[in-house]
């Protein structure tokens, strides 16, 4: 049984024990945004592709290392540029709070490498745009169970992401709910350890959460 990381799906009452954390998850259409997410949510994937024309939300709540977060995950739709600044934000409701996303998941398709083109033009505008200082930023490729087609190799991509961008890069098959959970794991394990370092873990924890309905990943 791992009890590294938990998730909780049920409404919680927020309190000093908990952290709040916003996920922003952008990419180019049809790379797998949505079907990574609702696998991490609620391990369903639909073959059927259904284009993600406006803002998803989702609240789900995880425990890593004793440390309760609440998670609020933007599956955003497609966006032609990062806002740059609050007004553009405000212009188009697509961007509306990216800017103050605490990390961001940056999804792109193995076999279209045009997809990965997107994602570094928009990783560019990121940093461009705020400081990320202390803001996780992973890469993840998707679609691995089509890697005999993949646009663009592993090991170039990798290279870049990891030595040059300072990224977490992680490929994963949202089709399968391969690597989906490590994704978050990794990513939450960065998030915990720029909140927390190595100071004591929570002691109420457990407390909150006796009540309420937890699901290990």
């Amino acid at each position: 049984m791992n009890n590294y990381m938990k998730m909780t799906t049920s409404h919680l009452t927020i309190d000093s024990d908990y952290q709040r954390v916003q996920l922003a998850v952008l990419g180019a259409p049809g790379v797998g945004k949505t079907s990574i997410v609702r696998q991490f949510i609620s391990n369903i994937f639909e073959e059927e592709y259904r284009p993600t024309d406006t803002k998803q939300v989702y609240y789900p709540s995880v425990i890593i290392n004793d440390h309760l977060y609440e998670l609020k995950i933007i599956d955003c739709p497609y966006i032609p540029y990062f806002p740059v600044n609050s007004l553009y934000e405000w212009t188009d409701y697509r961007g509306y709070g990216l800017r103050n996303a605490s990390a961001y998941i940056l999804v792109y398709d193995i076999t279209t490498e045009e997809s990965f083109h997107y994602i570094k033009n928009i990783r560019d505008q990121i940093l461009e745009s705020r400081d990320m200082h202390d803001i996780p930023l992973f890469v993840v490729g998707n679609k691995y169970d089509l890697s005999d087609d993949r646009g663009i190799s592993r090991r170039e991509v990798a290279s870049l992401v990891k030595k040059h961008w300072k990224c977490g890069y992680i490929e994963c098959s949202a089709k399968y709910n391969w690597h989906v959970i490590l994704l978050f794991k990794e990513l939450m394990k960065n998030i915990d350890y720029i909140d927390y370092g190595h100071k004591p873990t929570s002691l109420r924890v457990q407390d909150a959460l006796r009540n309420n309905r937890c699901v290990i990943l």
